[in-house]
């Protein structure tokens, strides 16, 4: 498959590594001008998003972009164009069971494990070595940030983002574009729009 990375940033550039030997990567889209008509470790940069809503045929994109809130805005920019399709992309040695069912758009990194009867929703990052349980619902945007255990029957709301090292025990639910800050322990459900941390994780301020 060929494709172009959305995000020529950290994780734009740890995508690129990853997946450089099963895609043919064709370069990166970065709307930021000083990168224009530049190189990103020996990837071209071909434009900002201009360039892939301008295209006049299909073409497949991957949006590298941590943060969901902004991953959905690019997404839903560029969703003015029909003819950009958004795959979804597994590295080769992550280990998942054929009741597994992703959305499109997501990007599931190298040394994640998930079991069974798993919902993934559309344009989700699981990044680096986490693991996901059985029954686990994961929504729209949601970013899993390395290292994160997601235990079984846990449902983690639509641009929720949960950072490194959380370990969530099972049967929990963490609410809509909340975010859970590194090393966090979730015992407990976690509302919306939150930002909660600790073990246990608790909510610490409240955000549109």
């Amino acid at each position: 498959m060929k494709i172009v990375l959305v995000g020529a940033g950290g994780f734009g550039r740890e995508v690129a590594w990853q997946f450089g030997d099963e895609y043919e990567i064709l370069g990166f889209i970065d709307d930021a001008p000083a990168l224009q008509r530049k190189k990103v470790n020996g990837v071209p940069v071909l434009g900002g998003t201009e360039f892939l809503l301008n295209c006049t045929e299909e073409i497949s994109a991957v949006v590298c972009v941590g943060n969901p809130k902004a991953r959905k805005r690019i997404v839903e920019k560029l969703s003015g164009n029909p003819l950009i399709q958004f795959p979804t992309i597994v590295a080769r040695d992550v280990k998942y069971s054929a009741t597994v069912k992703f959305g499109k758009g997501c990007v599931i990194c190298l040394s994640n494990v998930l079991t069974v009867n798993i919902e993934v929703g559309d344009f989700v990052i699981v990044n680096l070595d986490c693991t996901v349980g059985h029954d686990a619902v994961i929504g729209d945007f949601v970013t899993l940030y390395p290292s994160v255990n997601v235990s079984g029957n846990v449902h983690i709301g639509a641009c929720a983002e949960v950072g490194t090292g959380t370990n969530i025990i099972q049967d929990k639910k963490i609410g809509g574009y909340s975010i859970i800050g590194a090393g966090s322990v979730v015992v407990k459900d976690i509302p919306n729009k939150c930002t909660a941390v600790g073990a246990p994780a608790a909510p610490i301020k409240y955000h549109e």
